[in-house]
């Protein structure tokens, strides 16, 4: 029996698979050919993961685990979910009653990206009034920051249908390729028109691109500048337009006059002859922005996603068809309320909630952290000042929960690690935010051993904690059931699942059609209050990165083509093609420092040293670096990835990650024993 359901990894894609299911056994899962963007496709990781690892159910975590060896060396007993439950409730109960709910952190993040599963945790966290670790910090917070003091909103993006009316598609900072490979294949490489690329790296999207303006990290300000002042030069800017809708041109304008495009071009790297024709191609016809994710992970992130907003602004590249710019589409753009989704107001008070820079410092601190949440992320991975995190998780006055699939690396240093059903073991809805649809996750057999869905977990424990709010205990059906209210009126999950994937308009309408900005002017306000309150000039400023020092490097470390964040680092097939961890150098590097691929080097931050093989590679320009993020740590012998080298560098936005303004140092090193 073939059966149609949605993957919810945290991708642009959100493909459509197809289950072969027989006596509640899933035997294959591939593509569905019905779904509208994926045409039948996924890809090489997940259809790896999904046939591998993930119908493996020997390697799932089947019960509810408690520690008996020392933090860290993986060694549990099984337990019942009620003596999980209790012992977990009777340790939240003394700290509420301490009045130390706030002690209590909870870390997650789009391991699990369908709706319930996703969301509905931050309901019990909210009762209870712990601190969160947001979640967005370590990911996209600087350009949701910026974008949304400009236009009032950060999550109403283009809609993808309207590439049939464009003529230009510019990808600023996006790397589909390895972050979106289905949309990367049908919908950037189908395109007709003109495709650009801006970006540091030769991504395999960019070296398909019609053009592609490979900058030096941290210069983007200065290339806009560059762009716009084409534009003005040759009569592009759509001067109407500015004159209406936006607010704080002038200071553009007079900024214009410091940074010429000849000067832009110093700065970047980048031809003055690609900038030229960049701007006009862009501002002479229907164009789209993609703004990528990765894009505002810099020192100056924040700024930097504003600088290229302006570009959409200042050629009048909106309310028309195949026209806007996209970072995000939210949930509220396709009508549903992810605070319904959160219960926000359960709170007692203003949600608590920390950065993923301060971390290492609230888990150093025992009167701030005395019990931690990890669900939905690999956090130990993921999040920066690893060595600090690794010593502070084995505190033994510290409780550390851990909800997962696997035995991640975080699991291993849980008191309690509790069994979570995967996506093909409960109904959820998948709401994509880059197409606007709304698919069916469909339930094809029952859980592994005793696990459970997320949202079943934290019903269980509020009412261990009798807690009494209805809407702790919201079933998945009547949820299911709301949020299709509020997307698709009429249509039942019934309907949902036998198509798989619905648009949740047939209408493609432009991006801020009626030109009303939710911003206290109505226009869009380059000169945003939030600018200001942060230290930042009334316009974006020229204020690259300075180049890394001599004889360092600047260190970029992208998504991995082979790895969903860290979904899949686990699977053997899935290493396999991934390959040793690697430090990507430009050839005209790597001659300087006398190295050859295959050599080792220890690579040096002010945080930590970590120990790579050279590969001479194209994808960075010289004076760059790249090591792919999201490497499970117990598959290497020195217990740690990348994100080592990172000591919590913190953006100009938002408390946000600055992860890709790290600078490294080189030293040949011997080969590791095998």
């Amino acid at each position: 029996m073939l059966i149609r359901s949605t993957c919810p990894r945290d991708c642009y894609d959100r493909c459509g698979l197809l289950l072969r299911v027989a006596d509640g056994v899933v035997n294959r899962v591939s593509g569905d050919p019905a779904h509208p963007h994926t045409r039948g496709s996924i890809c090489g990781k997940c259809a790896t993961a999904y046939n591998g690892l993930w119908l493996d159910d020997g390697q799932r975590l089947q019960t509810p685990l408690k520690r008996i060896e020392p933090k860290g060396a993986g060694e549990f007993a099984a337990i019942g979910w009620d003596e999980a439950l209790e012992m977990l409730g009777g340790r939240l109960r003394t700290l509420a009653a301490e009045g130390a709910a706030a002690s209590v952190l909870h870390a997650h993040y789009q391991g699990t990206y369908s709706a319930i599963a996703c969301q509905f945790p931050n309901r019990f966290f909210h009762r209870y009034g712990a601190t969160e670790i947001e979640p967005s910090t370590i990911c996209d917070k600087a350009g949701h920051v910026a974008l949304g003091a400009m236009y009032g909103s950060s999550g109403e993006g283009f809609d993808p249908r309207t590439l049939a009316q464009a003529k230009t598609l510019l990808l600023w900072g996006v790397n589909p390729s390895h972050s979106g490979p289905m949309t990367d294949r049908h919908w950037v490489a189908e395109f007709a028109g003109t495709t650009i690329v801006v970006d540091p790296l030769k991504t395999l999207t960019a070296a398909r691109a019609d053009l592609h303006l490979q900058l030096y990290p941290g210069t983007d300000v200065a290339l806009v500048y560059g762009l716009l002042g084409v534009m003005q030069r040759e009569g592009l800017l759509d001067e109407a337009f500015i004159a209406r809708h936006v607010r704080g041109w002038a200071a553009v304008e007079a900024q214009l006059l410091t940074c010429s495009p000849a000067q832009a071009a110093a700065i970047t790297g980048v031809p003055l002859s690609l900038i030229e024709e960049a701007a006009r191609i862009y501002a002479r016809a229907a164009s789209l922005l993609w703004i990528g994710i990765g894009l505002q992970r810099q020192t100056h992130g924040g700024d930097i996603t504003r600088a290229v907003g302006l570009l959409p602004a200042a050629a009048g590249q909106m309310a028309r068809p195949g026209t806007g710019f996209l970072y995000t589409n939210s949930y509220e753009i396709v009508g549903v309320s992810e605070s319904r989704l959160t219960a926000a107001h359960l709170a007692p008070a203003a949600p608590l909630r920390i950065s993923h820079m301060d971390l290492a410092d609230a888990l150093e601190d025992p009167a701030r952290s005395r019990v931690l949440f990890n669900w939905n992320t690999n956090l130990l991975v993921s999040a920066p000042n690893q060595q600090r995190l690794r010593r502070s998780l084995a505190r033994d006055d510290l409780l550390t929960v851990v909800i997962d699939l696997f035995m991640t690396d975080t699991a291993r240093y849980a008191d309690v690690v509790l069994p979570a059903a995967n996506f093909m073991e409960f109904d959820d809805l998948v709401f994509s935010y880059f197409h606007r649809t709304v698919s069916a996750q469909v339930k094809v057999r029952e859980p592994v051993g005793v696990a459970l869905p997320n949202q079943e977990i934290f019903r269980r424990l509020a009412q261990v904690m009798g807690m009494t709010d209805p809407e702790l205990f919201e079933t998945d059906e009547a949820l299911i059931a709301d949020l299709l209210a509020q997307a698709r009126p009429g249509t039942s999950f019934a309907e949902l699942a036998q198509v798989g994937t619905m648009f949740v308009s047939d209408e493609v309408r432009p991006q801020f059609a009626d030109l009303a900005f939710a911003t206290p002017s109505g226009c869009i306000e380059i000169d945003a209050a939030t600018f200001l309150q942060a230290g930042l000039a009334a316009v974006p400023a020229v204020r690259a990165d300075a180049r890394a020092p001599d004889h360092a490097l600047r260190l970029i470390s992208p998504s991995h083509r082979w790895l969903m964040n860290s979904t899949y680092g686990n699977d053997a097939d899935v290493r396999r093609q991934m390959g040793p961890d690697a430090l990507l150098l430009n050839a005209a590097d790597a001659a300087t420092r006398q190295l050859a691929t295959g050599d080792w080097v220890a690579v040096h931050s002010a945080a930590a040293s970590l120990r790579l093989q050279v590969e001479i590679s194209d994808v960075p320009p010289s004076g760059v670096a790249v090591c792919y993020k999201s490497r499970w740590l117990q598959f290497d012998g020195q217990q740690a990835n990348v994100n080592v080298l990172n000591p919590g560098l913190r953006g100009d936005l938002g408390d946000g990650t600055a992860v890709n303004s790290l600078d490294i140092t080189l030293r040949p090193v011997a080969a590791p024993m095998s």
